[in-house]
């Protein structure tokens, strides 16, 4: 698989040629959000596959979020316009885990830390989440463990 930074750069060249400007103008921005990232991390410094996965996973969301804040605000046109951005940025995210994966992991998470209540969720998350990082969203992950750990 061709790195996720080249991808997207080459996305934009194609996009630049075809007139898309609203998804050129959603490339440039996660081009910049790269390259910020890139300058946080020190000097000539590149973002690892998985940093990218993280920062591409903390603008799908903010999208998911603009867009409930939007949808309360009825404000359809922005609405749209983030829903555009988070299709665009989900198709660079690594494959997400369904749900029953997910449960799997919880379930064993659960009794690796002998967990018992609700008491003992971080040490769950803290088991489960470098397992799921970049492939699933972490409310999801949360939620499953409360109710994992709850029944």
């Amino acid at each position: 698989m061709a790195d996720t930074k080249e991808r997207i750069k080459a996305d934009l060249t194609a996009a630049l040629k075809a007139g898309d400007a609203a998804l050129a103008l959603t490339l440039r921005y996660l081009l910049a959000e790269i390259h910020n990232g890139e300058i946080a991390k020190g000097r000539d410094a590149t973002l690892t596959e998985e940093e990218l996965a993280s920062l591409l996973q903390k603008q799908a969301k903010q999208r998911t979020e603009s867009i409930e804040a939007y949808q309360k605000g009825g404000r359809d046109d922005l609405v749209e316009k983030e829903k555009n951005e988070l299709e665009v940025i989900q198709s660079y995210l690594p494959e997400q885990m369904g749900e029953e994966e997910i449960k799997k992991l919880v379930a064993e998470a659960v009794s690796q830390t002998g967990a018992a209540g609700i008491t003992d969720m971080g040490k769950v998350m803290g088991a489960l989440m470098p397992k799921v990082k970049g492939k699933a969203d972490g409310s999801l992950v949360s939620r499953l463990v409360k109710e994992s750990l709850s029944s």
